[in-house]
């Protein structure tokens, strides 16, 4: 018999408690009912598909670009994942968001833009490495032949030399010379989770402050003792679907007081 999603651990201890949700939603047949608890399930999981997002700023995209394109990664994952085969969604969401960002960047990121200044670098050395190639016998020209020719630093040159490569960037996938199948982007290295947990605990700890208590107690019990919701309404005395609506009220105030705080800085 086929393992459930629902007994098998998520890779994080904050991910939501949705195993029977995906159960139940692959039973649904198609019906307003099924696309409630889809839209239900994607918004429960967007927290992740936005911090997976995050790790992609500063590359020349605006962060809610990148959230756009998390949370269609997100909608396909929901809607390809397949809870028989035993793995935990997040396991299976986390690459389908990440390939999904990536996709993205190798599509419409590939050109670099520079500075005014540097295009202008850019255009000068172009037009005088050509003018010069008339003179020099077929070979290029050195760059002091070219700073004299321009008018410019030797410096400069080496600049504008530099900003000709960017007319466009060569992708990730692009195979490294002399390898059988080995990408640039596998020589990459990626960010260390640890740090973003880190600064996400430090930067969360004033809003958990301002909770009211049973809110707060109901977040020890899932992220620090690791109890699902249906053991913290048993605890509490509460219906599960309490819990679930509490947990995703505190999720949606955390998330407006930390972009709120992001925005004033």
């Amino acid at each position: 018999m086929p393992v459930t999603g629902s007994t098998k651990p998520h890779p994080h201890d904050d991910a939501p408690d949705t195993g029977e949700s995906f159960e139940r939603l692959a039973r649904l047949p198609d019906g307003p009912e099924r696309q409630a608890l889809r839209d239900e399930l994607v918004r429960l999981w967007l927290p992740m598909a936005e911090r997976i997002a995050v790790r992609f700023r500063g590359r020349g995209e605006a962060l809610e670009d990148l959230y756009q394109v998390a949370a269609l990664g997100l909608v396909k994952a929901v809607d390809h994942y397949d809870p028989e085969r035993g793995r935990a969604f997040e396991a299976y969401a986390v690459p389908t968001i990440t390939g999904e960002i990536k996709r993205h960047f190798r599509d419409h990121m590939w050109t670099l833009h520079v500075p005014r200044r540097v295009q202008d670098l850019r255009n000068r050395v172009r037009a005088a490495t050509k003018e010069l190639a008339q003179t020099t016998s077929g070979r290029s020209p050195t760059v002091a032949e070219i700073a004299a020719h321009t008018r410019l630093t030797e410096d400069e040159v080496r600049t504008g030399m530099e900003a000709l490569e960017c007319f466009s960037a060569l992708s990730l996938d692009a195979e490294v010379a002399g390898t059988d199948g080995y990408a640039l982007g596998d020589s990459l290295g990626g960010p260390d989770p640890g740090y973003d947990l880190v600064v996400d605990r430090a930067s969360v700890k004033p809003c958990l402050a301002t909770l009211p208590e049973r809110e707060r107690t109901i977040l020890y019990l899932r992220f620090f003792r690791g109890m699902t919701q249906s053991r913290i309404a048993e605890q509490l005395g509460i219906s599960q679907m309490h819990v679930s609506r509490l947990l995703s009220g505190c999720f949606d105030r955390l998330r407006e007081e930390l972009l709120a705080e992001a925005r004033a800085r």
